[in-house]
């Protein structure tokens, strides 16, 4: 008996019963592919299904904020049991969808914003996640097992026949669309706004369905900038730390910096405290990093060659146009960003990571996801992994490598710094270091197969607080390890109850460093170091390139 022949082409099928229905329904309305954004709710409607996986595209700072409305004021009845994928919850909208009965599922990377709410509403068992991924992992799926049916997406302007420009803010749009057009799914772009030519394209419109001139710009947030003003001495202090103990230590010359003020000082004693100690041309010149405004001064200096960018950052244009041989900056004077591109640039190109994060535990693991606060990952897992695929060296790799492996009969080998910079007590006094993480509680909470840690230990090379370094690469058993961890862990329970005696026994061994071992005066650890102390000396530095965003400006 033959069996019955089969069928190849169910997606393009479907892909085409969609569209169908668009032209019946909404056929009268459209210019070609532009479609009027009173009717983008109808659109919606005839071109979802239930149970569709739908990429809402929400970055870190770009947002599909038109989209993710008309998504959520759809009809549950009509429209329901949406898988979403997002790398990114800002809105209240992205979690409406959820709590409007119209979505059931999420795969997502960050929530920042959305953090707490997304707690609740994942104990009260009205989300069922199935992973909180990094980046470049979510970005992976997509063309495996979690490819978009429908995407929608931001572009800042597209043209007659759908082709897109991205401008600056590329960020995740071109994983997204590729994935969806190439896989019979429907793409669907919200703009700013509609022109006869374009500065470039970066999207052709043989991959884009349905455009849409959105009432108002998408919404999008300076996430990376940090007000100079804000930075404390404790952070002056630990940046001179992180400056002579880590960077000088192992001439880090490729990085990427964490979000966070703790970073934001560093960047600005680049010209000034790494000046004075000769190491302009030695270390920090090559960037995997958004373009954070507290780089500006360092750019100037000369410290800065290049930055490969995740995304953009808002006033930062003119000044990014005005350095093309700094950043990625196409023929028609704008940045090209590409948030999966660059995460692999962080996690292969990169000798160094360093960033923050809510709670540590005694060997080392790091995690934002706690009780009623989900914050998710975003590109830390990337960035704070050593790449077992590498096979190029350099100076910074090497000499880990070497650190990691003493005393070990193994084959050589280069090994990543990953480096966590904390104060010991976190907002509210809650301390950062913990005798274990709430990831935990919140993996039982939430039915997670495992407790959502952003960057496991054994990928941790240093910790760095007011307190001091541990090294973690020279621990030889997982005793030192811990009291290293409590060596620097300062009036926390967790450094409280260090082993005073096997602590000084790191010390003298160079595993744990204070200021002073390091020779660091913390008397001169002070504001004075800093290349620009407010927004307005940011703008200086710029040569009045630099726009701060409103909320910035209090001239």
């Amino acid at each position: 008996m033959n069996a019955p022949e089969r069928i190849w082409n169910h997606q393009q099928r479907n892909r085409a019963a969609r569209l169908e229905r668009v032209r019946l329904q909404l056929g009268a309305d459209l210019t070609g592919k532009i479609l009027p954004a009173a009717r983008a709710g109808d659109l919606l409607h005839a071109v979802l299904e239930c149970g569709d996986r739908v990429c809402l595209e929400g970055n870190n700072q770009k947002q599909a904020d038109f989209l993710g409305k008309t998504l959520a004021a759809l009809d549950p009845l009509r429209i329901n049991q949406l898988h979403m994928l997002q790398s990114v919850l800002a809105l209240p909208e992205h979690l409406d969808v959820f709590e409007n009965g119209i979505a059931s599922k999420l795969d997502f990377s960050f929530s920042g914003p959305q953090a707490a709410r997304l707690a609740r509403l994942v104990s009260s068992r009205k989300i069922d996640i199935g992973a909180i991924h990094t980046y470049l992992e979510l970005f992976g799926r997509y063309f495996v097992d979690l490819t978009p049916r429908v995407s929608l997406i931001a572009a800042e302007a597209a043209d007659r026949h759908g082709n897109l420009y991205t401008g600056p803010n590329t960020e995740d749009t071109p994983a997204i669309v590729e994935a969806t057009a190439f896989k019979s799914g429907i793409v669907i772009v919200q703009v700013n706004r509609i022109m006869d030519v374009l500065p470039r394209v970066d999207i052709p419109a043989d991959w884009v369905d349905y455009v849409i001139e959105a009432p108002t710009p998408y919404y999008i947030e300076p996430l990376f900038t940090r007000d100079p003003a804000l930075i404390s001495e404790i952070q002056v202090l630990m940046a001179m730390m992180a400056i002579k103990g880590i960077y000088a230590e192992y001439q880090v010359e490729r990085l990427n910096h964490g979000i966070g003020f703790d970073t934001a000082a560093i960047e600005l004693l680049l010209p000034t405290y790494a000046a004075s100690l000769g190491l302009r041309g030695k270390i920090a010149r090559h960037w995997a990093l958004n373009p954070h405004p507290a780089l500006i001064p360092a750019i100037e200096a000369g410290f800065v060659e290049s930055v490969h960018s995740f995304g953009s950052e808002l006033g930062m244009e003119p000044y990014i146009s005005a350095r093309p041989d700094v950043f990625f900056v196409g023929p028609d004077g704008s940045m090209r960003s590409n948030r999966a591109l660059c995460q692999a640039a962080g996690h292969y190109a990169c000798d160094m990571f360093i960033g923050s994060t809510l709670q540590i535990d005694l060997q080392g693991n790091s995690s934002t996801a706690t009780l009623g606060r989900i914050a998710g990952f975003g590109g830390a897992p990337n960035m704070g992994a050593d790449a077992r695929g590498r096979r190029h060296a350099s100076p910074a790799w090497l000499k880990a490598g070497r650190q990691a492996g003493e005393g070990r009969n193994r084959m050589p080998r280069g090994q990543k710094l990953v480096v966590q910079i904390v104060e010991t007590f976190r907002e509210h006094m809650q301390p950062a270091f913990v005798e274990k993480l709430d990831a935990w509680e919140l993996a039982e909470q939430a039915g997670m197969a495992l407790p959502p840690v952003m960057i496991y230990g054994d990928d941790v090379t240093h910790i760095l607080t007011e307190e001091g370094i541990a090294n973690l690469l020279l621990c030889r058993t997982d005793e030192e390890r811990e009291q290293a961890i409590r060596g620097v862990a300062g009036y926390t329970p967790v450094g409280m109850a260090r082993d005073h005696r096997m602590v000084e026994n790191l010390r003298d061994r160079g595993i744990v460093q204070r200021p002073e071992d390091l020779g660091i005066d913390k008397r001169l650890a002070t504001r004075d170091l800093l290349a620009a102390k407010n927004m307005k000396d940011l703008v200086r530095a710029s040569g009045g390139l630099y726009m701060p965003p409103e909320r910035f400006r209090n001239w």
